[in-house]
């Protein structure tokens, strides 16, 4: 009988398709898609199975600033088809931009992306209190001017200047699970849970109806992970390593961590809640739920991360 591969769930930030704020346009972040995808044809070329989650907060932002000037010509977007927009144009950058890297390296695999719906709890708190930051970076000013006229709710966002908060409820069920593990089985490479998913809930009649909120995309790559059994989950973000005293003179970068030292860590405030808490909890999560490894590192040293030479291993215990 033949040995299954090994599957990986790969999370990507959607702030990694900006390269910078003069660099935003959507060939450009086609380009930033394109020097992933080379990394993640690597894994798949050393024979994982790989899923691909993906954020999408600047690429929300965008749509409802469009909208918001279009206004009076066309009606708005709601976020949750905005988060829809996102799966599938998102998912269309890496489809074709991985499909083109595969074979360079003579290999065909067949990508789908799969627009994917996440149920959420209606009354989750996060209704009451957002704290998801969606969107470009604003100065005061600007941000101010947005409240004032737009009704956003907007929060300085760890010192790199200011952004629109929406809500961001926890998932409880990714829809379409046994589509995507079907797939998995038969080898196609898939992209799902992109944004975290379309936020779904249940009403008093049971219908599903969409939500004004952004799910964390590192919970929905947990969850994703967890529901699929994969041995390794991972997060693509902006440093090879995780550190804790981050950006101060007693930076201390991490190469391994087991789940109790980073509980540790997380209650002596370490991680900073915009940024890294969100990534080393899901990765928590993901372990604690039976997971076997969780890796964070940026996207040019997935393959030496792989390999144990750069990159923050998690493990149980």
């Amino acid at each position: 009988m033949q040995t299954r591969n090994k599957t990986a769930v790969i999370a990507v930030g959607g702030n990694s398709l900006i390269m910078d704020n003069t660099r935003n346009s959507i060939p450009d972040q086609y380009k930033a898609a394109e020097i992933t995808s080379g990394y993640i044809a690597e894994m798949i070329e050393e024979g994982w199975n790989v899923v691909i989650t993906h954020g999408n907060g600047p690429q929300v932002g965008f749509i409802l600033r469009r909208s918001e000037l279009a206004l009076g010509q066309v009606a708005p977007v709601p976020m949750d088809y905005a988060g829809a927009d996102t799966q599938g144009a998102i998912g269309y950058m890496f489809q074709k931009a991985l499909t083109n890297q595969l074979v360079k390296r003579g290999m065909e695999k067949t990508i789908v992306p799969v627009v994917t719906l996440v149920e959420v709890d209606p009354d989750d708190p996060a209704f009451v209190e957002p704290t998801k930051p969606i969107g470009s970076f604003m100065d005061r000013e600007t941000a101010e001017r947005l409240t004032a006229e737009q009704g956003w709710i907007v929060r300085e966002d760890a010192g790199r200047g200011w952004r629109r908060v929406v809500a961001s409820p926890k998932p409880k069920v990714i829809h379409s699970l046994e589509a995507i593990r079907t797939l998995i089985d038969a080898g196609y490479i898939v992209i799902a849970c992109g944004g975290g998913g379309i936020p779904v809930v249940r009403n008093s009649a049971s219908d599903l109806e969409g939500r004004e909120a952004v799910i964390d995309k590192d919970f929905a790559s947990s969850l994703l992970a967890v529901n699929l059994g994969a041995e390794l989950f991972l997060i693509s973000t902006g440093v090879p390593q995780v550190a804790i005293h981050f950006n101060t003179p007693d930076e201390t970068w991490l190469p391994h961590l087991s789940a109790a030292e980073a509980r540790g860590y997380i209650q002596d405030g370490h991680f900073a809640p915009g940024s890294m808490l969100p990534k080393v909890e899901a990765i928590l999560g993901y372990l604690e739920a039976g997971g076997r490894e969780g890796l964070i590192t940026d996207p040019a040293n997935i393959g030496r991360a792989l390999r144990g030479e750069t990159g923050t291993r998690f493990h149980p215990g």
